[in-house]
């Protein structure tokens, strides 16, 4: 673990100067900066006295940090299959994000859910087939290759009205699939 640059992190966080933090911890800034560099290494003593002065203890400093996932699979995907269409979640718990993708496939036929209004927006690419989008009492044809981008303040959905499936990655912000 790189205890000095955790220090370091911990201190630009809170916004604090090497010269503030020595002030808080009572120890020198010259000694501090070595500490960031990993040129010394404090004593466990030494170590609480610099994390109290960051507003942390020493068993939140040592936690196991639990990297973010950044690339997903479709291992990682969540498929809900439902009559007329598939949700592919593609980014799994993404309520917890600020926005959440999903990978949309509907049969020939296939409508997908009716989204009531909310606060929010949505964006689409169709990955494949042709769609006609509904949002309030307007309808849009859009086909492979193209976009949609819209508020969520109406009701809306799609619907593969052709023989054939079709596709669309489907971004919502927040969360609302």
């Amino acid at each position: 673990m790189d205890i000095g640059g955790k220090i370091r992190q911990l201190r630009i966080k809170n916004q604090l100067t090497l010269e503030e933090l020595a002030n808080r911890s009572e120890l020198t800034k010259g000694f501090l900066s070595q500490v960031e560099r990993n040129l010394t290494s404090p004593s466990i003593a030494t170590l609480e006295d610099i994390l109290e002065a960051l507003g942390t203890t020493l068993g939140a400093f040592f936690a196991a940090e639990k990297d973010e996932q950044i690339i997903f699979t479709a291992e990682d995907y969540f498929i809900n299959e439902q009559e007329g269409y598939s949700v592919a979640y593609i980014v799994p718990n993404a309520q917890k994000n600020d926005m959440e993708p999903i990978l949309l496939t509907l049969p020939g036929g296939g409508v997908s859910e009716k989204m009531e209004p909310y606060e929010g927006e949505e964006l689409g690419y169709i990955l494949q087939g042709k769609v006609a989008l509904y949002n309030g009492d307007d309808r849009y044809v859009l086909k492979s290759g193209q976009t949609f981008y819209m508020k969520g303040d109406k009701t809306h959905y799609l619907a593969n009205e052709w023989e054939g499936e079709a596709s669309v990655i489907w971004v919502s912000t927040p969360p609302s699939f």
